[in-house]
């Protein structure tokens, strides 16, 4: 399955994402909450918006490649995601902030959920009309 691919790059990637906010915990001494560290704020933010998004995308994607979606779409959703979530990771963690990367991030993101989702949906009914 072509999804594991991005699946497993992506899970890496969350690692990385956690193991900055657990080094951030540790250099500033916050077990709990952030502390009202900025930097630590801004780790946990990361990481955060990774888990709220990044697995429904990937379901999402899983799902279409199960249905059927061609090999070259699974690979452009997992590709877009996987390079969205670094733009938005690396624009988040500077300090001053360049938007343009979080933007590009999310945009990319919400962007991918739309069409796996209506890839989905499109899918099956394909399935039910053949």
């Amino acid at each position: 399955m072509i999804t594991g691919l991005y699946a497993g790059a992506l899970a890496l990637l969350h690692l990385v994402l956690t193991f900055r906010v657990i080094n951030a915990r540790e250099r500033f001494g916050v077990a709990l909450g952030d502390g009202g560290q900025g930097p630590l704020v801004r780790r946990i933010r990361v990481q955060q918006n990774f888990a709220e998004h990044v697995p429904f995308a990937v379901l999402l994607i899983g799902l279409a490649e199960l249905q059927g979606a061609p090999w070259w779409m699974v690979h452009a959703a997992g590709a877009a995601l996987l390079l969205g979530r670094i733009a938005h990771a690396w624009g988040m963690s500077q300090d001053p902030e360049p938007m343009r990367f979080r933007l590009v991030g999310m945009t990319t993101t919400i962007t991918i959920l739309a069409l796996a989702a209506a890839a989905n949906v499109v899918l099956y009914a394909m399935g039910l009309a053949g």
